[in-house]
């Protein structure tokens, strides 16, 4: 027992938010705040940044995984509601998360050990951030994938400029502007996770990955690999939106938002009337930064993109619809905000522009 317990040295952090332990060949990151559906706080980045950079230097530790307590979700995402309570009031903390958070995106996509990330249950914003840029991304049955973000004022952030436009077709652009959740299976099928587990399974998995001896990254590819081979949950089931990709790449190949709903428009089926009713309901600044936010992503490098997204991040701590957003969806649930500008013609390109600019000394440094 002795010998086990100092193999598996443990910090626990300020309440237990999360947990970093070595165990075997393995650093393990658990984000342990079940009740707020693992969502991430600034206290949670601040541990796991130092820790990741140790565990990616030393030795002894071979890989890193990443999982959520709980069983339901992964993450939900950044706590939203404290950032933009912080915003109101101008606090630093605002810059500091983002920052911090995208700092800690680019440590995991530029990352030299494997790093697995096991994408079960829900997996939003802030979680997609933290699981997208790694290597392995490990989805179940339970998985529940989104980029929400155009319906609370903001954009899809994280890196979501530099992963989204490098999906198959327009399928980024689609899930970007819409919040589409894709579940199960289909969170591989869509390139989101890179293989498929029975979450029945997903404790075993990672008790095999941590049994490894000095594993090379091809030996930690050939367990996933067997696991998912394995598994048989939907196993023969078609990705739910193969029938409508040649919609979704015609219709959002467009230069402009009101392009987009154009096609729409003209397409006239019913699923193309069905996302129309969806972007209509998205905050109309959102939906122009996240459009030019993955068009110019899909040409920059992932630190590029989070230099732009920090520039993003905050003009909208600075403007309305943010504030709104989370007013409506997280704080009164009224799910009715009130955007400014309320529609699609007055947000300008100047505008929009304004977003985009420079911030100087106070650009994200990576």
């Amino acid at each position: 027992m002795r010998l086990h317990l100092q193999r598996r040295s443990m910090h626990m952090d300020a309440a237990g938010e999360v947990l970093l332990e070595r165990r075997g060949c393995a650093g393990v990151i658990t984000l342990n705040r079940p009740k707020f559906l693992n969502a991430l706080n600034l206290n949670m980045i601040r541990h796991i940044y130092p820790q990741l950079k140790n565990w990616e230097q030393d030795p002894e530790t071979f890989l890193i995984i990443i999982k959520g307590a709980g069983g339901k979700a992964f993450c939900s995402g950044g706590d939203i509601r404290v950032i933009s309570e912080a915003g109101r009031a101008n606090q630093k903390i605002a810059q500091d998360f983002f920052r911090e958070e995208y700092r800690l995106n680019n440590a995991i996509g530029s990352c030299q050990k494997p790093y697995v990330a096991l994408i079960h249950g829900i997996t939003m914003g802030g979680g997609v951030g933290v699981s997208v840029h790694g290597q392995f991304r490990v989805a179940t049955e339970k998985s529940i994938f989104a980029m929400p973000e155009t319906a609370i004022g903001l954009f899809p952030d994280v890196g979501g400029g530099y992963f989204l436009p490098r999906l198959q077709g327009k399928l980024g652009y689609f899930l970007a502007l819409t919040g589409f959740r894709l579940k199960g299976r289909d969170v591989y099928a869509a390139g989101i996770a890179t293989h498929f587990v029975d979450s029945e399974k997903l404790g075993m998995l990672e008790e095999d990955l941590i049994a490894l001896k000095s594993p090379s990254k091809e030996n930690i590819a050939d367990v996933l690999e067997a696991y998912h081979t394995k598994s048989k949950i939907d196993q023969d089931k078609s990705f739910i939106l193969e029938e409508h990709m040649d919609k979704i790449n015609s219709c959002f190949s467009a230069n402009t938002v009101e392009q987009i709903i154009e096609n729409l428009q003209q397409d006239g089926s019913s699923f193309a009337l069905e996302q129309l009713k969806v972007i209509n309901k998205m905050s109309p600044t959102s939906l122009k930064i996240t459009l030019r936010q993955l068009m110019e992503g899909s040409s920059k490098t992932l630190q590029e993109v989070l230099i732009m997204e920090y520039r993003l991040s905050q003009a909208c701590m600075g403007g309305h619809d943010f504030h709104e957003g989370v007013r409506a969806v997280l704080i009164d649930k009224d799910q009715s905000p009130k955007w400014k500008p309320a529609n699609l013609k007055e947000v300008t390109e100047e505008d929009l522009n304004s977003y985009f600019k420079s911030l100087a000394s106070n650009d994200l440094k990576l």
